[in-house]
Formats: structure tokens, C-alpha cells, sequence
């Protein structure tokens, strides 16, 4: 597995977690670690899914996104 952490633009309340959340774990290979007003940390399978996959899905999800490989989990 691979870590990514996500800046993400545009979350005020519990509501945008939620939102977040909710699009990060709709991501086949992605597993959810945190997610928090302004960031999110994600688990990923890189033969399932990649970085810009999850950055998409925030952006799908109304947000703005940017990732940060961290170390392998």
C-alpha cells in the first residue's frame, strides 16, 4: 500500500468531512485514514487506483485537491 495525503480547498463544517469521506470511499484499492476540515489521509493499492483518481474524486465531489506521497503504509 501507498499513502498519499490530501490538501483540500473549499471544506468548512462537518458536512464537507462528510462529503469527503463519502467520495474518498467510493475509490476501489483506496482506504480511508483521516479526514479533517482542509486535508484527508489516504491508503492506496497502486495496482488499483492512483493518486489523481483520488485528487479527482475530492475535485468530483466540489472540492479543490492536491496530493503528497507519504511513506508506505
Amino acid at each position: 500500500m501507498e499513502r498519499v495525503n490530501l490538501r483540500i480547498g473549499g471544506m468548512s463544517c462537518g458536512h464537507c468531512v462528510a462529503s469527503v469521506r463519502k467520495a474518498l470511499e467510493s475509490i476501489g484499492g483506496a482506504k480511508v485514514e483521516r479526514v479533517e476540515v482542509g486535508s484527508a489521509d489516504v491508503s492506496y493499492d497502486p495496482a488499483t487506483t492512483r493518486p489523481e483518481a483520488i485528487e479527482q474524486a475530492v475535485r468530483d465531489a466540489g472540492y479543490e485537491a492536491a496530493a503528497s506521497r507519504l511513506d508506505a503504509a
